[in-house]
């Protein structure tokens, strides 16, 4: 199973080859701060189904819509996603407290790509695919589910 991962998408439209990307998958997980409703719109329009949380910057429709933490059962795989997981010190072991029947998490809000992984619990953060802030390139995530195995891949987008 082929799972689109993004966040922080802040209004604006998302890159062509970000939404061909999204195209190819079964399912996109979007881990908060879209804005508004008609981002959150977009982004379900490009076909496969979306299963979001709301982020900081997200406004009273979404945060009436989407819930701020989630667990999805995707394939052989569950994910966690929220927002801000917090300090960099310890999230691995502090996400795995927070969510114990989740196999990863997914989280955004520093628009840092990043994969850390520890006996089989990942934590993931597909940075921003439409606001590098201080990086030097826009990115998503890809994952793929397998008979018990997940793989993580952070994309670069022109």
């Amino acid at each position: 199973m082929l799972i689109g991962i993004i966040s922080d998408t802040h209004t604006r439209p998302l890159p062509q080859d970000c939404i061909a990307r999204l195209e190819t998958t079964e399912l996109i997980l979007h881990a908060g701060d879209f804005a508004d409703a008609e981002t959150l719109a977009a982004i379900r329009a490009i076909g496969p189904p979306v299963k979001a949380v709301h982020g900081n910057v997200d406004d009273s429709d979404i945060r009436r819509t989407l819930p701020g933490e989630l667990l999805v059962k995707a394939g052989a795989a569950t994910f966690a996603i929220l927002h801000d997981a917090g300090p960099r010190a310890n999230r691995l072991a502090r996400m795995r407290k927070h969510f114990p029947k989740a196999n990863a998490v997914v989280f955004g809000h520093s628009h840092i790509p990043l994969h850390e992984h520890e006996d089989g619990f990942h934590v993931f953060n597909p940075g921003s695919p439409t606001d590098r802030r201080s990086q030097p390139v826009h990115t998503m995530g890809l994952a793929t589910v397998g008979h018990g195995t997940i793989a993580f891949e952070i994309v670069e987008l022109p």
